[in-house]
């Protein structure tokens, strides 16, 4: 028997499908967290921090009520990446994290498209006060995801781990972006 996190919801957008993370996307998160893609998400992890870290995401809905999303490509079940909600122990804001297992997926809207929709369903579904995305210092690819989707760096905001500082993103509330 296998048990599912049957009260994830399930996003859609027009090429992807943001779903619960299960136990057939394990091997996806841990090849993308053996690789140095993965620095800046705290990886590379092998072993039982690979482990750890992908039950974290399943324990983050359970404790939460919110998390990351397994994203897919409408008619395709395989885990391409892990898009939506962060909010752990001690993180002094509400944040949507992104990340693409795979470079070949980079470069197609992808993670633009998936993190839109997570934004939009911590707004309006959540109603979160704030959202920002913390991103390490060289990733330059989510910098530039951050601001294509409106959010503009707050060099005031509060750290998540102030012995190693980020970059904060804030993203805009909707009626600040109309």
């Amino acid at each position: 028997m296998t048990v599912e996190l049957s009260n994830v919801p399930t996003l859609e957008t027009e090429r992807l499908i943001l779903r619960a993370p299960q136990p057939r996307d394990y091997d996806a998160f841990c090849a993308f967290y053996a690789t140095e893609r993965s620095q800046y998400v705290g990886g590379p992890l092998e072993g039982r921090a690979a482990w750890n870290a992908f039950t974290s995401e399943i324990g983050h809905w359970v404790l939460h009520d919110c998390g990351m999303w397994i994203v897919t490509l409408k008619g395709d079940d395989t885990a391409i990446g892990i898009v939506g909600h962060w909010v752990p122990a001690n993180w002094p804001e509400t944040e949507v994290g992104w990340v693409l297992f795979n470079a070949a997926n980079e470069g197609k809207g992808y993670a633009r498209e998936a993190s839109e929709a997570s934004v939009d369903h911590a707004w309006n579904v959540l109603k979160w006060d704030t959202i920002v995305s913390y991103i390490n210092p060289g990733n330059d690819p989510s910098v530039a995801l951050a601001e294509r989707l409106g959010a503009v760096l707050d060099q005031d905001a509060p750290q998540p781990n102030p012995e190693k500082p980020c970059l904060v993103y804030r993203h805009p509330k909707p009626e600040a972006a109309a």
